[in-house]
């Protein structure tokens, strides 16, 4: 993933702000936060997902608790088509990780995962009629189905 998308930022009381085109709001800026907008507008620009299709930190309900997954990509149906785990570039991509995305993979049945630190990202394809699971190179490109 390309880090060079320009972002828009503030300073407020010496603290960071970034503007959320998504969101339509500033939010404080953090290393996940960063990786979290870029990754967002690579998405967008380089993949050619409309940003209408793209969900940013929203609520789910997994077992009765509130979590947030950080953005989920639709198809034009409607439906979940990728879930997107980001970290901060100092947190490593493990199991654990993996773990977090899988239970909102459960609620949400995306056909794709992806977890990225934006230093390194994986791509997961989910099929889920043959319940299997196979590590892909790329992100696939937006198309209308």
């Amino acid at each position: 993933m390309d880090n060079s998308f320009s972002l828009k930022t503030k300073l407020v009381n010496s603290k960071e702000y970034l503007f959320d085109e998504l969101r339509k709001k500033w939010i404080l800026s953090t290393p996940e936060e960063l990786v979290r907008q870029r990754f967002w507008k690579y998405l967008n620009l380089e993949k050619n997902y409309p940003k209408s299709l793209i969900a940013i930190e929203k609520k789910i309900v997994i077992n009765g608790l509130n979590k947030r997954f950080d953005l989920l990509v639709f198809d034009n149906l409607g439906k979940p088509n990728i879930i997107i785990e980001c970290k901060s570039p100092k947190v490593k991509i493990d199991q654990s990780t993996l773990d977090q995305v899988l239970s909102y993979q459960n609620k949400v049945a995306a056909d794709f995962i992806v977890l990225t630190n934006g230093l390194k990202t994986y791509c997961i394809k989910i099929d889920l009629q043959l319940k299997k699971v196979s590590y892909i190179k790329d992100i696939p490109e937006y198309s209308i189905k």
